[in-house]
Formats: C-alpha cells, sequence, structure tokens
C-alpha cells in the first residue's frame, strides 16, 4: 500500500514501513513540515493551530505526535478531542488560527487514518499549498526546533464545537420550531465515531426528543463499512422499518458526508442529500439575498462525479450550474468564483457558504430536517418530487504497473465523438446519461461512475467502460 498524498490529506494504513504506510516517521515529517510551512506564511504571527479527531483508535497516538511536533516549532495547539471535520473547520475561523489539522481518514475502512490540513480560513490547502508542504517534507529540512521556554502551549476544549451549533441553530433556514412541532421519530447511525455524539446533539437542539442512536458509542471499531451508501447499511435500514420511524440519518466517522433514509427503510440516495436541500435553499434565496444582498446568486456546483439532478433543480428556480473537478477545494473554488449559494459533492458533502466553505453534514441535517418539515409530506414522496436519475458507483483496484494516464487518453480517444470533459480524468456525457473515470485521491483504485434514466442503462455503461479497461491492461 502506498502512502497517499494529495488535496484530501496525507492518508495510508497505520503501520508497516515508512513511506509506504502512514508511520510514526511519517507522521511526524508531514506534521512539522505543516507547521514549518505555518511559519513561513505567517512570520510575524503568535502561531496556532486547531487540532480535532474522529474516534479511529490510533487517533490518540497521532494527536499526541501532532500536538507535541507542533510545540517544538512553537505553535500553540488548541486541541478540540472528539470533533467533526466541519466543527474543527468553524473552530479555524472563530478562534482566528493559522491552520488546523483533522485526524481522520473521513469514509476509508478500519486500519486507515490521515492529517487532513486546513489553512487560515477552516479551508482544504490549496494545491498550490499543499505542494509547498509536500516540498518541505521531500527536502527533509533542518527543523528550527525551538528551546523548552519558547514551547508553543497545548491546550485541550472538548467543548467548542458547541460554537458550531450555535451557528447552525442561528441561520435564518433553520426552522427549529418547525421541526419541534413535527416531532420526527429519528434514527441515527453515528458508526461509533464522531458523529454519534454530535449528530444527536444537534437534533436535541432543534427539538426532536425522539431519537434512536445506533451505533453511537465511539469506540471507533466501525459497525459497517463507513462509506455511507446502501450496500453497507442494511442494519440501518431495517432499524428505520423495525422502529416505525420518520427517517434514518447516517454519517461517516469524521461528519463530512450525510445520507439520509426514507420512512420505508429504503435509501434516499447519498446523492439527494445535495440536491434535496439545494431546492430548499434555492427556493428560499431571497431570505439569504435580503440579509446579505449581492453576495450570492442562484447558482450551485458539484463535482464531475456528482447527480445531473442538481442541474436541473439549479435550472428550475432560473439558477446556473457549474461542475468541478472532484475534491472540497476545487468545489469551493467553483463555488466562489461563480458566488454560488449551495454546492457540495455527491457524495453527500454539503458546503452552505453563509456558514462556513466546507462540506458540513450537521448544516445539512438542520436543513433537510427544516425543508422536510416546510414540506410536510413523507420523504419517499419527497423523493419523487426530485428529478428522477439512477446512479451506479463502481471501482477497479489499481496495482503500481498499470500506466492510468495512458488507460484514460485511450478511452478518451475511443469516444471522441461525444462531449468529453478532461478536468479530472475522463466524463462522458450522452443527451440522458454520461459517466466519469478518475483515479481516487484517497485510494489506490479507479472510480467509475455512470447516472442515466434506468439503473439497467447505468449498469450497462459501467460494465462497458469496465471491459475495455480490463482489455487495455491485458
Amino acid at each position: 500500500m502506498s502512502l497517499i498524498k494529495s488535496i484530501s490529506g496525507i492518508r495510508g494504513n497505520i503501520g508497516g514501513k515508512e513511506g509506504e504506510n502512514l508511520t510514526p516517521n511519517d507522521i511526524l515529517k508531514f506534521t512539522l513540515a505543516y507547521g514549518s510551512f505555518i511559519i513561513e506564511r505567517y512570520p510575524d504571527a503568535k502561531h496556532r493551530v486547531v487540532i480535532g479527531r474522529d474516534s479511529r483508535i490510533s487517533g490518540n497516538m497521532i494527536k499526541n505526535m501532532v500536538s507535541g511536533a507542533l510545540n517544538s516549532l512553537g505553535i500553540d495547539v488548541l486541541d478540540m478531542g472528539l470533533a467533526s471535520t466541519p466543527s474543527v473547520e468553524m473552530a479555524v475561523l472563530g478562534q482566528k488560527a493559522q491552520g488546523g489539522i483533522i485526524i481522520s481518514a473521513s469514509h476509508n475502512p478500519q486500519g486507515w487514518n490521515a492529517l487532513k490540513l486546513l489553512d487560515a480560513r477552516g479551508e482544504f490547502l490549496s494545491k498550490k499549498d499543499g505542494e509547498r508542504i509536500l516540498e518541505i517534507a521531500e527536502r527533509g529540512q533542518v527543523y528550527n526546533f525551538v528551546s523548552e521556554e519558547d514551547s508553543g502551549y497545548y491546550v485541550l476544549d472538548a467543548y467548542l464545537d458547541q460554537e458550531h451549533l450555535k451557528k447552525i441553530l442561528s441561520l435564518n433556514l433553520v426552522e427549529k420550531e418547525l421541526i419541534t412541532q413535527k416531532k420526527f421519530k429519528i434514527v441515527v447511525d453515528g458508526i461509533n465515531s464522531v458523529g454519534g455524539m454530535v449528530i444527536p446533539n444537534l437534533l436535541k437542539e432543534l427539538g426532536a426528543e425522539d431519537i434512536i442512536e445506533l451505533n453511537c458509542q465511539p469506540t471507533g471499531i466501525f459497525a459497517h463499512k463507513p462509506e455511507p451508501i446502501e450496500a453497507n447499511l442494511s442494519q440501518t435500514m431495517e432499524k428505520v422499518r423495525e422502529e416505525k420511524a420518520d427517517l434514518g440519518i447516517v454519517v461517516d466517522p469524521d461528519v463530512d458526508r450525510l445520507a439520509f433514509i426514507d420512512e420505508n427503510g429504503e435509501m434516499f440516495s447519498e446523492e439527494y442529500t445535495i440536491v434535496a436541500i439545494a431546492d430548499y435553499v434555492l427556493d428560499n434565496f431571497s431570505l439569504i439575498d435580503r440579509a446579505n444582498p449581492g453576495k450570492y446568486a442562484k447558482n450551485t456546483v458539484s463535482n464531475l462525479s456528482s447527480s445531473r439532478a442538481l442541474k436541473d433543480i439549479t435550472e428550475k428556480h432560473g439558477g446556473k450550474y457549474e461542475a468541478a473537478a472532484v475534491g472540497e477545494v476545487n468545489v469551493v473554488t467553483k463555488m466562489k468564483e461563480t458566488k454560488s449559494v449551495i454546492g457540495g459533492e455527491g457524495n453527500g458533502g454539503v458546503i452552505f457558504p453563509e456558514l462556513h466553505y466546507g462540506r458540513d453534514a450537521l448544516v445539512g441535517v438542520a436543513l433537510f430536517l427544516s425543508y422536510l418539515a416546510k414540506k410536510n409530506i413523507k420523504m419517499s414522496d419527497l423523493r419523487h418530487e426530485l428529478p428522477e436519475y439512477f446512479m451506479v458507483k463502481d471501482k477497479m483496484e489499481l496495482t503500481p504497473e498499470i500506466n492510468v494516464k495512458a488507460i484514460l487518453e485511450k478511452i478518451r480517444l475511443e469516444y471522441e465523438s461525444e462531449k468529453i470533459t478532461d478536468i479530472d480524468g475522463i466524463k462522458i456525457d450522452w443527451p440522458d446519461s454520461w459517466v466519469h473515470l478518475r483515479a481516487s485521491n484517497t485510494e489506490p483504485i479507479i472510480r467509475i461512475y455512470a447516472e442515466a434514466k434506468t439503473l439497467e442503462e447505468a449498469s450497462a455503461k459501467v460494465n462497458e467502460i469496465k471491459s475495455k479497461i480490463l482489455a487495455y491492461i491485458k
């Protein structure tokens, strides 16, 4: 397994050999490089970095190493303890820190961990800044460690995430009274990580009282594969049916991905999380524009692998949709360019800039429940009101000898008569369907996604591409 270094962070399996997996030496190397970058970027500041982690078993060990490494450079560390990715992002802004480190491999399975690096805006690093940190790390420069009296301070504040919840509750699109009146019965699957703590807390603040907690002890022993997709959630879907709940809420280990289950125990589809919330936000755009005239436009952004349904919803409301390369930083950049009022990724990541520019399952829950309460209909009926598409998500394992660039070029040439987008892998568009293939930023795989008006057609598109890739490899 290779250590993966990308805009999504430094991640790998814990243990093994240095440079191949995420070892203690790698953790120290990249933390020191990040700390040096912060000092280089802000030479006259009293440096402070916010850190937080999900519940993975290795998280506490990594937290201690990260804190010590930063302190050794004279950087103060504000440790949020167990905290969601969006809460750490918000804390960087609120505490006027120069950066943040989230210790979480997000949706990756048990055994993985990662350092996800933030800038002073609480946003993921740009490609340029990420490359600078890698340059410092790989150069193996001699770091200027400080004396004992100049060491950075370490402070633990496990309650800082409450500021995040307060800001969500103050949003003018969050209808707390309506949600309270609906008396929703909700199953929460926190996969035995941070979501099992913060999602029930948020629901109680929103006035929900009938909450069934499933896998909500932050033990770090995941109850199922952590990616919140249908294949991993049979237990949760059954629990919704068994409890006759109004809906189920599922998040990944660091709470930046969000998926819903309807009252029948059927997946709402993580792709439709952003679609539904965008419908609500765009329908109430005047409230946002009234508070901040001209700051946002009725525009949306998602990545190339996300459902075409968001484009349909945006155009229904008179807005313009744009697609970005996969990766939160790419979506955020495009959202700022287009002044988009809502955006995100089809993996269940909701970005609502009225709060902050980061994928945030917590604000997603609050906006979705507000939407459902105002609609006053069942989730299954709500789903049928949205544009109907079917998506198939597949992947192929990579081995070091496979030349991914060559494979993508062969695919591009084979389909050159169709509409091709090549800003991130290859996406082929037809009038009522598409297929997108790209090398993952977070795993050694090629992802192959397809969407069409029927499940059969989407599956056929994926199988067609997979058979061509296998033929190229052979």
